[in-house]
């Protein structure tokens, strides 16, 4: 698609199209084997198109993990108001928030990127975002999800959980490996079938 074409569209719109597209391949890919000419492809426009509104594959990637990180946030403040609404003690909340996260599984746009940036962690120019988002996303949980410093910490931990298991691409082993089914089930309970659909969708 030409750069005239692309123009055609609000900034604004095609810069949500661009971050769409990138938290995609970044997910899938990573961030070092990621391209800005992929990103591009991913979004039907130009890859000069792309660097000119982002400026790097570093500042882009930024700003992935930026809209992640927001956009995980809102799920959890739409869960814990649900759940305040609906008078669930601590424990159902925990529990209500974790449905909330697996549903974020098959979205590609919050999960995977977000796994992603925490590879990056010692990077000198990324490192600092990806720790500041995991912080607030800490502190969320802790304050106003109400869980506390220790109960954050076992949900974070359960949440990494999930991660790995994605991140290693256990579900392709559901059907074949007894064991593999097992920690599946465990990790994921009743919405495992999400999990399943979404690795499925990403083969």
């Amino acid at each position: 698609m030409s750069e005239h074409k692309a123009e055609r569209i609000p900034a604004a719109e095609r810069r949500e199209q661009i971050l769409e597209a990138a938290a995609r391949v970044f997910g899938e890919r990573g961030y070092a084997a990621a391209t800005t000419d992929q990103v591009a492809q991913a979004a039907g426009i130009s890859q000069p198109y792309v660097v000119r509104m982002f400026g790097s594959k570093e500042k882009l990637f930024g700003e992935v993990v930026e809209r992640a990180g927001l956009r995980l946030q809102e799920v959890f403040r739409a869960a814990i108001a649900d759940a305040n609404e609906r008078g669930l003690g601590i424990r159902e909340k925990r529990d209500h928030l974790g449905r909330a996260y697996i549903d974020l599984v098959d979205g590609g746009g919050v999960l995977l990127p977000l796994m992603q940036s925490f590879l990056l962690g010692h990077d000198p120019v990324l490192g600092p975002k990806v720790r500041s988002v995991f912080v607030e996303i800490y502190q969320g949980l802790r304050d106003e999800a109400g869980l506390g410093a220790e109960g954050a910490r076992d949900f974070l931990a359960y949440g990494m959980l999930i991660n790995t298991l994605l991140t290693s691409d256990l579900p392709a082993l559901y059907d074949e490996d007894p064991a593999a089914r097992e920690l599946l089930d465990m990790a994921c309970g009743s919405k495992v079938r999400v999990v399943l659909d979404a690795a499925k969708a990403r083969a």
